[in-house]
């Protein structure tokens, strides 16, 4: 079965609103680089204070798609996951030969997923996938495949990746810029849904299907 995309939420540096997104999408504006993230401000001080820029995408798209079943499941896709977190471990074991344990809490692949369950009180559970060959078709099709083997009715879909440390330039000399957007992928249409299966076509890279689903449905900010 096709899941149909029902609503979307999406988030970069300098493409915040649904007037920015549109003009990203017709190729009018562009993602802009750094390591900002949203603000979250409908968080508490002390749990956003040591968010990275991954974290706090995360948590901010997952709030905007809002609202949800309390038990809606979270799918994550990243291709960097917490990169500048481990980068910051990497540096301190080669300078210091040492690790504090509160620099890895929160540098965990699944820490985002994490978060925005925590942060939204969301009971549903989330997976964390690294797509296969950097293809995010496969896990577009991994959280596709959660309809036919958990009988779900709605499941909160979420690609973010952050902006990588300039340390890992020769690294990601090609790599997409920080960005990231939510979800919400229901087993029936609603009104304005759109078919996942009609975005085949740019199912290669997140950027690619993101522009190609913006003029297909209204984005919301």
């Amino acid at each position: 079965m096709t899941p149909y995309i029902t609503r979307l939420c999406a988030w970069a540096p300098g493409v915040e609103n649904s007037g920015e997104w549109d003009e990203w999408a017709q190729g009018g504006r562009d993602i802009a680089s750094g390591a900002q993230g949203p603000a979250i401000a409908f968080t508490d001080s002390l749990f956003r204070r040591r968010l990275s820029q991954i974290s706090k995408m995360t948590v901010h798209v997952v709030h905007n798609l809002l609202p949800v079943g309390e038990n809606t499941k979270i799918f994550f896709v990243s291709f960097r996951g917490e990169l500048s977190r481990q980068f910051q471990i990497n540096k301190m074991l080669i300078e210091d030969s040492s690790l504090m344990p509160a620099a890895f809490s929160l540098s965990v692949f699944n820490a985002p997923a994490a978060l925005a369950s925590i942060a939204m009180g969301l009971k549903g559970g989330y997976s964390a996938l690294y797509p296969g060959n950097n293809s995010f078709s496969a896990g577009l099709a991994a959280a596709s495949a959660s309809f036919v083997s958990d009988k779900q009715e709605e499941l909160i879909f979420v690609y973010a990746d952050e902006q990588a440390p300039p340390e890992y330039g020769r690294c990601f000399t090609e790599s997409p810029p920080a960005a990231a957007f939510a979800l919400l992928l229901t087993r029936e249409p609603q009104p304005l849904s759109v078919p996942l299966s009609s975005l085949n076509e740019a199912e290669g890279r997140p950027l690619d299907f993101l522009r190609l689903l913006l003029r297909k449905m209204h984005v919301t900010s």
